[in-house]
């Protein structure tokens, strides 16, 4: 019996701490690889677009433009990628764009944090 590669995760947020918290928080998880990392939204883009990840932690505060900018483009040309936005940015008209751009998950960075696990476990077990 073949066992799944694993969920392959993108990291994009720029600070450098958030992705440090997050990349700690996957090492703990089995079956879970980091492949890319990015702190400005072009290179979230190219990144994305080139590692074609499986999840993308996505936060909306980049250098450059904004993380919505990014789900939009990602989206249209690669709209297998689940997109999990973890912003501080929580109100209901950031929620609603995210979710019409193509995220599938909205989680706020101040109090949901900690769901960022659960959620790539369930990622995870939906993946073929």
């Amino acid at each position: 019996m073949q066992s799944k590669r694993p969920t392959q995760i993108f990291i994009v947020d720029d600070s450098v701490s958030i992705r440090t918290r997050l990349t700690e928080m996957l090492a703990g998880m089995g079956n879970v690889a980091l492949v890319g990392e990015a702190g400005s939204a072009a290179d979230a883009v190219d990144g994305i677009l080139r590692m074609r990840p499986d999840s993308v932690l996505l936060d909306l505060n980049l250098a450059g433009r904004s993380g919505i900018e990014v789900l939009r483009t990602v989206h249209r040309q690669a709209p297998d990628i689940v997109f999990v936005v973890l912003t501080n940015h929580c109100e209901p008209q950031y929620r609603r764009a995210c979710e019409l751009a193509g995220a599938s998950y909205f989680l706020d960075k101040s109090t949901e944090f900690d769901r960022v696990r659960e959620v790539i476990t369930e990622i995870a077990a939906t993946q073929h």
